[in-house]
């Protein structure tokens, strides 16, 4: 039995990404897992045998570094999973952070798409994949974080224009996920406030982003779509 294949996973370096990384590696693909800042997760990835590269994705001279890697290093690649982000607040107009979270949520993706277009329709597999991380907020707007959603509303866009392009070998679609884990510092006011936004008022877990990668990677027949994983947020009734 041949291998599963190679994948990209962006930010790798912990949450969601680490998880993917161990997920997708224990599940016999070969991970090519991109991190900007080196952590005790770093480590336990590469003892996985995780292909590890430090990457800025705010720097272009780094991204086509890593795509010169990794077309080195392989042939053929069985999907592109886009986790890297940055969530910064944007309560007044900062042209910094605007352009910052275009580049990591936009620019990046279309540029790594491309790069690796060729390389997904070798694969030896019936599909490869892309698949984008979004977020609820893509949907919605937001007051505190206007910029990270509408940059992440653009990656949606994204998605649809290069699920047209790419069919019917490459499948690209996007999951959108509402809260999934708290971080460390989280206060427990702030939790309890968080959770009361979705009808499952709880945190998703990581295992059901892996969960929800899987669906789309095993999937013959769905391309160009956003995929919640919310909780059911779109339907809470905010009070006046």
């Amino acid at each position: 039995m041949s291998e599963p294949g190679a994948i990209v996973v962006s930010g790798v370096g912990q949450r969601i990404g680490f998880h993917l990384a161990q997920t997708l590696s224990g599940l016999g693909y070969r991970v090519i897992g991109t991190y900007r800042t080196l952590r005790p997760a770093i480590e336990e990835l590469g003892a996985l045998g995780v292909e590890l590269y430090q990457v800025d994705f705010y720097d272009s001279d780094s991204v086509d570094q890593f795509i010169d890697s990794v077309k080195r290093q392989h042939d053929t690649l069985r999907a592109v999973i886009h986790n890297a982000s940055e969530w910064l607040d944007d309560a007044t107009y900062e042209a910094h952070v605007f352009e910052k979270l275009f580049q990591i949520h936009v620019h990046t993706p279309y540029k790594l798409n491309f790069a690796f277009a060729s390389m997904l329709c070798e694969t030896g597999a019936e599909f490869a994949d892309i698949i984008h991380f979004s977020d609820y907020a893509a949907s919605t707007g937001s007051a505190k974080h206007t910029a990270y959603a509408a940059s992440k509303a653009a990656l949606d866009n994204l998605t649809l224009s290069f699920a047209t392009r790419y069919a019917p070998k490459i499948k690209v679609n996007s999951i959108a996920p509402g809260l999934i884990l708290f971080n460390a510092h989280d206060s427990e006011a702030y939790k309890q406030r968080a959770v009361k936004k979705s009808l499952i008022q709880r945190e998703g877990g990581v295992e059901e982003i892996s969960d929800a990668v899987l669906y789309l990677l095993n999937s013959r027949y769905v391309t160009g779509r956003v995929l919640p994983v919310d909780g059911g947020r779109h339907l809470v009734k905010k009070k006046c």
